[in-house]
């Protein structure tokens, strides 16, 4: 079936995603003639025959892993997700690819959802450092939350302090100077329901806030673990609707 206008989801490997289902389900309720495909590449380059080859693709959401990966292929970069360095979002206009961030918008709508007075506390913790977690860094710069990100990059014992800590160094300390404990990595993910990142849950507390970028399923067992504790706990669903209706706004526009 011909369509008039074609969007999609750019990623590896998308059994995951409810993208396509969400913005299906919108194209019907709009009455628009258009489709939204999973465009799964084993190579970020192979984007660029696919878009000559797709004609009436006016654009696409990027997911894991080409959220940075995508920035090369790109004529124009929008001034906020040049700053983050990471790009969920493209619109194909004249010929042109050009890249926003609308995970940025997605996850300050989700920390909005979260109790005042633990979004202020200080400092975070961001379990991952790709795409995903630079918009999340974005954002708690802009709100002045300070944060460390946690990465097998660190080992226990390297200065590193400033960028973040190792996950051993972690597994000593606990959880218990921070106050936002926010896994950005896709562990824990559909299908493997049952994984989750091996962190001192025991530490965790009522006072803390749990929040995974996961959307499927709808509670991960970092969750899990994290509410067992005490702990509030918001998966990426919010994030998800969010930066699809912003994603939305940029291609219409």
């Amino acid at each position: 079936m011909n369509y008039d206008k074609m969007y999609g989801l750019l990623g590896k490997s998308l059994g995951h995603s409810f993208s396509k289902d969400y913005f299906t389900k919108k194209f019907s309720e709009l009455n628009l003639d258009y489709s939204y495909q999973n465009i799964e590449l084993e190579n970020i380059s192979d984007i660029i025959p696919f878009i000559k080859k797709n004609k009436n693709l006016k654009g696409f959401n990027v997911t894991i892993p080409y959220k940075e990966e995508i920035i090369p292929f790109l004529d124009e970069v929008d001034l906020t997700a040049k700053e983050v360095g990471a790009v969920n979002t493209v619109k194909i206009e004249d010929g042109k690819l050009i890249g926003f961030n609308t995970d940025v918008v997605g996850f300050k709508k989700l920390l909005d959802k979260t109790p005042s007075h633990q979004v202020t506390k200080s400092p975070s913790l961001i379990f991952g450092n790709g795409g995903a977690s630079k918009a999340v860094q974005y954002v708690l710069n802009k709100k002045g939350i300070p944060y460390k990100i946690v990465s097998r990059a660190f080992k226990l014992g390297m200065r590193n302090e400033e960028l973040g800590i190792s996950y051993e160094e972690l597994n000593i300390t606990g959880f218990e100077p921070y106050s936002i404990i926010i896994n950005t990595t896709p562990v824990g993910m559909y299908p493997n329901v049952n994984e989750c990142l091996e962190l001192p849950y025991s530490t965790a507390n009522e006072q803390m806030v749990f929040i995974d970028l996961i959307y499927n399923p709808e509670e991960t067992l970092f969750m899990k673990k994290g509410k067992a504790q005490g702990a509030a706990t918001y998966n990426g669903m919010t994030m998800l609707h969010e930066q699809a209706e912003a994603a939305w706004e940029i291609w219409r526009s």
